[in-house]
């Protein structure tokens, strides 16, 4: 019955017509995003969450929640019909999607994505709801140790599960924790790494990294090649699937939730990880796996659901245990930060409008999706026709004005140029940025859990192997970093083996 009750609140708070509005804007801002190539989730609520500083935290992060649910759909699109990832999520999309497009089939392709998006969703809302109660309950079990070893988990997870070489994924993470450093030290006061910058007295801001890692780097990264595209067809009919559309479907459709659902939980799961285990079930259990790549439907319905489960289920350990499942997420931490939120187990109690809120947001979100994206792929089709120097200069322009309205500084210009000039070194060089970006945002949670239990134990370190949960977190993190680095140690005795 509480849980009842607490959804009507939700969706008292939502039918609030500013939160009506600012939910709309969310997911129409957010399919426009998505439809757009060279952008994605983390650069569209980078360059918007400016914007958000004049909103009630409400209505900011159920804006920016629908930014990042709305791109999963609107990503589909461009996949189908330009056969060009709008995000990195819709990359496995273009694989039969594109053929499908060719076939003719481009309404059933789009059709399916959005209705299998919408019954992932819907499912990924019910997880969110029935697990967020249980673990913010379990969660206020933890004590200062338990924090520092779950920020350590997640840390460890996401680079070990974002793919590239684990070695400079750590690297990565370890320049996000020093960049969280700067600034005042957050128990003595002093200053810490500033080199008499004044700028930097309150810290690197996070509006300047993210917008320079992922508006001024995807400018400079897309702008250095030529970007070409052709439309398959400018008029797109029978958006609805037939019955054989369905029957095919269904199965990948719930395969792909379920699978989504659970890599959105994990931290460093995420999206695009789900969309890529998605196909390859589905191409596992197909009674005809040599139709994929060729026009496949299954190959959209799957990793489309499976893109926004994980999607939706990654607000459940940033709403319940403070810790992002990706960059995106760790966005929308920093965000509820900013606004003097602190997520976690205290959020259900102490700020009930945001969570039941944004839940509520979701599910009337969805539904202004499917609404959005079937009548209006023609408009989406006039959008793609955007020369991309325009689409550039504007993504520039609302990253410098971004920057420079919050504080009046000249200097954040700076900062978002040289993060955006390290973002394009990062991508050239094989490094992930998403490990730094979180490991700034949750870099002072970091250090003061970690202070805390010194302080609480004396200085005696063993205070995080004492502790149960503790213990069994940091055993947990040292599993996966010897699953990253055995593998490659194995190979490479094998290779000295054959080669004696």
């Amino acid at each position: 019955m509480d849980t009842f009750a607490n959804i009507i609140f939700g969706f008292q708070v939502v039918l609030m017509p500013e939160n009506l509005f600012f939910c709309f804007l969310g997911a129409l801002g957010g399919t426009l995003i998505g439809v757009l190539p060279g952008l994605g989730p983390p650069a569209a609520i980078a360059l918007l969450l400016p914007a958000t500083f004049y909103l009630k935290p409400v209505s900011a992060i159920i804006m920016l929640a629908g930014i990042y649910y709305g791109a999963m759909y609107g990503g589909s699109t461009t996949s189908i019909l330009v056969n060009i990832p709008g995000e990195a999520a819709s990359v496995v999309t273009c694989l039969d999607g594109y053929q499908m497009a060719r076939q003719g089939r481009a309404g059933p392709a789009l059709g399916i994505a959005a209705f299998g998006s919408l019954i992932a969703g819907t499912f990924g809302i019910f997880l969110l709801i029935f697990l967020g109660g249980p673990l913010a309950e379990f969660a206020l079990r933890f004590g200062p140790p338990e924090y520092f070893s779950l920020m350590c988990l997640a840390l460890v997870a996401l680079t070990f599960l974002s793919g590239g070489s684990l070695l400079k994924s750590l690297i990565s993470g370890l320049f996000g924790l020093f960049l969280g450093t700067i600034g005042f030290d957050i128990v003595t006061g002093d200053p810490r790494f500033t080199f008499g910058i004044s700028v930097l007295l309150d810290g690197v801001g996070l509006i300047p990294v993210i917008m320079g890692v992922f508006g001024v780097t995807e400018v400079l990264l897309n702008v250095e090649g030529e970007m070409k595209r052709t439309l398959v067809t400018e008029k797109i009919d029978h958006l609805l699937p037939n019955k054989q559309d369905w029957k095919d479907s269904a199965k990948p459709i719930v395969r792909g939730t379920l699978l989504g659902s659970l890599f959105g939980i994990l931290p460093g799961g995420g999206v695009v990880l789900s969309t890529f285990g998605s196909y390859a079930v589905e191409r596992r259990f197909s009674k005809h796996p040599e139709k994929f790549g060729k026009g496949a439907i299954e190959g959209v319905a799957g990793p489309e659901a499976a893109n926004n489960a994980a999607a939706t289920s990654g607000f459940i350990p940033l709403f319940t245990l403070g810790i992002p499942a990706n960059v995106t997420t760790a966005i929308l931490l920093g965000a509820l930060m900013l606004f003097g939120v602190q997520p976690g187990p205290m959020l259900l109690s102490a700020h009930p409008d945001i969570f039941w809120g944004t839940i509520a947001s979701m599910y009337l979100g969805n539904g202004m999706l499917l609404l959005l994206n079937l009548p209006l792929i023609g408009l989406w089709v006039q959008v793609l026709k955007v020369p991309y120097l325009l689409l550039f200069s504007l993504i520039l322009l609302f990253c410098l004005i971004g920057v420079y309205i919050p504080n009046n500084s000249v200097a954040e210009i700076w900062i978002m140029i040289l993060f955006g000039v390290i973002g394009y070194i990062f991508k050239k060089i094989d490094f992930e940025v998403a490990p730094m970006v979180m490991a700034m945002v949750i870099s002072p949670i970091f250090e003061n859990a970690f202070r805390r239990s010194v302080i609480i134990s004396m200085g005696d370190l063993s205070i995080f192997i004492a502790r149960p949960i503790s213990a069994i977190l940091l055993a947990s993190c040292v599993l996966l970093l010897v699953l990253g680095f055995l593998p490659k140690r194995k190979i490479s005795s094998m290779g000295k083996k054959s080669a004696a």
